[in-house]
């Protein structure tokens, strides 16, 4: 017998596929905003009509029209209709135009079209269960990550996350060695040197295009010297020679997370110190119906999980929780294990040792 249709319920759920189609349009005009600098600008001179934005920024008044009126339906921008102005609000610029805020998302605004580009490739990846490298991902891609995870780094990686582990400070401090290993553009590797003058610190990654912004970085932080990057996986990492190595949002999509974590351990000296970040999640999906599960899954499907899958990795994916990477930490021989007492929507972390 047909299943009786809940009409109400049906019209529930159409407007709410309906506002998800045009939030996932919205995602495009967004990355426009970021990239034509437009959230900055408004940061700057709101209020503002479109036609001194358009004499401000150069652009095309008729495509700032309707850009504005897509961000005001969408409660980004604020509109004044008595005077024709459009206003940026000082709590959202803090989240859309200032990379020097904890709020900034001008990384995953960035993010939003390399990722979906990707979405055709993966129709062959739904069949043949394979992957899309993460060569074929454009130069954006990456840096949309640094952008991304920068807040993080420049916030809380020596304010609050370091000094839960007393012992990873007084190493560094007297002279100590760091690695992080799938270090991306550096900046974790940077912020390090940064806190620790006296620490010798060097950021491992396989993607030569990242290494090369590394490098970059740490030449406009004036920190070359004190700092280095290679190119290399965690196969290449001397045995008991660091003090603290690190690793942020990488187990989850890494080839061999298993063998990745015993080389880590094999590299630590005797008390040394391995710090594991990953998103905050549970395994059960039933437990990430929210806003945060919702990005982790599509970002897992379309980046982390895939480029594993293509080099016949793992494919772990994003929402691995917490008890895999305790088992993944037990099988690569790691005895201690705690989760530290960080308070983060995002980011989970963790301490393991020898």
């Amino acid at each position: 017998m047909a299943t009786k249709l809940d009409r109400a319920k049906a019209e529930q759920f159409l407007g709410q596929v309906v506002s998800d189609v045009g939030t996932a349009l919205l995602g495009a005009l967004s990355f426009i905003g970021d990239r034509l600098g437009l959230f900055r600008t408004l940061a700057d001179v709101s209020p503002v009509t479109i036609e001194a934005l358009a004499t401000r920024t150069g652009l095309s008044a008729r495509y700032l029209r309707e850009w504005l009126n897509a961000m005001t339906a969408a409660g980004y921008v604020l509109y004044r209709p008595e005077s024709g102005e459009y206003v940026l609000p000082p709590e959202h610029a803090t989240v859309l135009a200032d990379p020097e805020s904890p709020f900034f998302v001008g990384g995953f605004l960035e993010l939003i079209a390399p990722t979906v580009s990707q979405a055709p490739k993966l129709l062959a990846a739904f069949r043949d269960g394979r992957g899309v490298s993460q060569r074929d991902y454009p130069p954006e891609m990456f840096e949309a990550i640094e952008r991304g995870t920068a807040p993080q780094y420049k916030h809380h990686l020596l304010q609050d996350w370091i000094p839960t582990m007393p012992q990873v400070g007084a190493a560094l401090s007297r002279g100590g060695r760091a690695a992080d290993v799938g270090c991306g553009s550096g900046l974790a590797a940077i912020a390090l040197a940064r806190g620790f003058p006296e620490a010798r610190i060097v950021g491992y990654d396989v993607h030569e295009g990242s290494i090369a912004r590394a490098r970059a970085n740490a030449a406009a932080a004036g920190l070359a010297g004190r700092v280095a990057f290679e190119v290399a996986d965690a196969t290449r990492l001397p045995e008991r020679h660091f003090d603290f190595i690190s690793t942020f949002d990488v187990v989850h999509d890494a080839i061999d997370p298993v063998g990745l974590m015993a080389n880590i351990r094999r590299a630590l000296v005797p008390g040394g110190t391995y710090l594991v970040l990953e998103m905050r999640c549970s395994p059960r999906v039933e437990e990430n119906i929210n806003p945060i599960g919702k990005f982790m899954y599509a970002v897992s499907t379309l980046y982390c999980m895939t480029t594993s899958l293509a080099e016949g990795g793992a494919g772990i994916g994003a929402a691995m929780g917490e008890p895999k990477t305790r088992e993944l930490a037990t099988e690569a021989g790691f005895r201690h294990f705690r989760k530290l007492p960080i308070d983060d929507p995002f980011s989970v972390l963790y301490e393991l040792q020898p």
